[in-house]
């Protein structure tokens, strides 16, 4: 049996995602005993409320039931949060699943997606999964050139992704940039807004409010999840918000059972007690990255600002992949940004006060690496 002859073409020079490296993994490659701080994969050091784990262990009892497969109760809590509908709607195992659903739902060969450059891979990996053509455009002070993504817009063009705040650098696009935007479109193209980071990047005040502009664009489709400010990135809940089409196409064929019964316990809990984790998430993110910057400073390493709990730091002459490695020895895990087109960066999540100070004093011995 020849399996290479019996794959997708698409799947044949498909990279897997290179995800953030866990605790455990480094601990056992490089002998580590003693502690390790994490800040590669961009969460919630402070951890969920208590309320949260609460009613994780609480559902914990259940688990040898099937989870209710549409997440009513979820679908039901955030359209009463936002102020729309359950039938605008839809959850998924992290918003990663969204996004693949979307590629699955609406791209197909000959078609063509609009990504920018250093945006969240996960957009471009939904293109070619789906042998759509995928369109980069570069980013213009690491930021999405919105202008040129609509210029690179076609009549073969089925989605324009913007991640807002952007992975890996930060920036954000405005509200006035993206009506805008939105308003320059043909009636064709989807546009997917990810905002991963949107707790955390709504204290800009010119930060898009995306749920209203929904009432006026049938076209856009947001994506938001429980992994970051909610802590819960281990329980792998997302959603989608769009127009009840959209939604309902989704559904037809979104998993059965495909968010768990502890994940909907615990991001119903979220909702309902996470005011307070979500006020103090902030606080301490505004507070890390007013330290960061001025360490960084201090250290002759140029960063981008960031709008999301994570900074992209400039490590040149020196290449990334170098500096992530030496500060793996010396116990921090960061990211290197080689994925991302961005060789001689790395980035760090902004985690507790002493997590920034302990990522600070390993950089400083990394320089040249």
């Amino acid at each position: 049996m020849d399996i290479k002859k019996m794959m997708r073409k698409e799947i044949l020079n498909f990279q897997a995602y290179i995800p953030g490296k866990p605790i455990d993994e480094v601990k056992r490659e490089l002998g580590i005993k003693g502690k390790i701080t994490k800040l590669a994969s961009n969460e919630n050091s402070l951890g969920p409320a208590p309320e949260v784990v609460a009613a994780v262990k609480k559902a914990a009892a259940d688990i040898f039931r099937y989870p209710e497969g549409a997440s009513y109760l979820l679908r039901n809590a955030v359209a009463q949060a936002l102020g729309i509908t359950r039938q605008e709607v839809i959850f998924g195992s992290g918003s990663d699943e969204i996004i693949e659903m979307l590629g699955k739902v609406f791209f197909d060969r000959g078609d063509e997606i609009v990504v920018s450059e250093h945006a969240f891979i996960r957009y471009k990996m939904a293109g070619d999964l789906m042998g759509a053509r995928v369109i980069s455009v570069p980013m213009k002070d690491y930021k999405h050139d919105l202008s040129a993504m609509r210029a690179a817009v076609t009549d073969k063009t089925k989605a324009v992704f913007i991640a807002n705040p952007n992975n890996p650098t930060g920036t954000y696009n405005t509200q006035k940039e993206l009506e805008e935007f939105l308003e320059s479109l043909p009636s064709g193209p989807m546009v997917v807004i990810d905002e991963a980071y949107y707790e955390y990047a709504r204290v800009n005040k010119d930060y898009p409010d995306t749920v209203k502009l929904l009432k006026q664009f049938q076209n856009i489709v947001i994506l938001r999840t429980f992994s970051k400010i909610y802590a819960l990135a281990g329980l792998r809940a997302g959603y989608a918000v769009a127009s009840s089409e959209i939604v309902e196409c989704l559904d037809r064929i979104r998993p059965p059972f495909n968010v768990t019964l502890l994940s909907q316990a615990g991001a119903l809990a979220a909702l309902k007690y996470g005011k307070k984790q979500v006020k103090r998430s902030v606080a301490v993110v505004e507070a890390g990255k007013k330290y960061l910057y001025s360490e960084l400073e201090k250290l002759g390493l140029p960063c981008v600002k960031s709008a999301g709990n994570f900074i992209l730091i400039n490590v040149e002459p020196a290449r990334g992949k170098d500096v992530f490695q030496k500060l793996l020895k010396l116990g921090v895990i960061v990211r290197a940004m080689d994925e991302y087109n961005y060789p001689g960066f790395i980035r760090v999540t902004v985690g507790t006060a002493a997590e920034n100070k302990i990522f600070i004093k390993a950089l400083a011995k990394c320089p040249g690496a």
